[in-house]
């Protein structure tokens, strides 16, 4: 009797062992998944909530309102539309760059929404588009930034170009991106 307590003892330890190193694993694998996709946003997350669990959560919710969304890639003739913009953007920078800023914050904007993104609120845009284009997020949020000093007229033309510079970097993202998702 005494050797079957031992065996049962040793049993039941060795499935808690097994089920704390699933748990353990599956959370590490959940961690590295969320790092690779986010990137750098995986920090952020973590930096504004109270703790790692909760901004593992949050990213969480991001893939999946993300994956609900009809994301899909634009058509040929709306790039070449897109690209024709952009250019015009950039030309009128020379002359009115607030003016310019402004035009291309709205052309990503607008490409946005053909793709399927919501853009009603910027801090939505972030959240969303974190999942898919996290490497160039903070170049939108820089654009953003400066865009808003811009609109106050407290930003200098260097600040603008800088802008533009930002903006171009998830406006050529969005547009020649062809699969759903990043």
């Amino acid at each position: 009797m005494t050797t079957f307590i031992w065996v049962a003892v040793v049993v039941v330890a060795v499935v808690a062992l097994a089920a704390v190193a699933y748990l353990v694993l599956g959370q590490q694998q959940r961690r590295r998944h969320l790092r690779e996709r986010f990137g750098p946003e995986y920090e952020r997350a973590v930096a504004e909530h109270d703790n790692r669990r909760e901004a593992e959560q949050e990213l969480l919710d991001r893939e999946r309102r993300h994956a609900e969304l009809d994301v899909h890639p634009l058509t040929e003739e709306s790039r070449d539309t897109y690209a024709n913009r952009w250019t015009e953007v950039q030309e009128r920078f020379v002359d009115a760059p607030g003016f310019a800023v402004t035009e291309a914050d709205q052309l990503v904007t607008a490409v946005m929404a053909e793709r399927g993104y919501p853009t009603q609120d910027f801090e939505e845009r972030l959240s969303t588009l974190s999942v898919g284009h996290a490497a160039t997020l903070d170049h939108y949020r820089t654009a953003h930034e400066i865009s808003g000093r811009a609109a106050r007229k407290e930003a200098s033309t260097e600040d603008l170009r800088q802008a533009m510079v930002h903006y171009r970097a998830l406006f050529e993202e969005l547009l020649h991106e062809t699969s759903r998702g990043r």
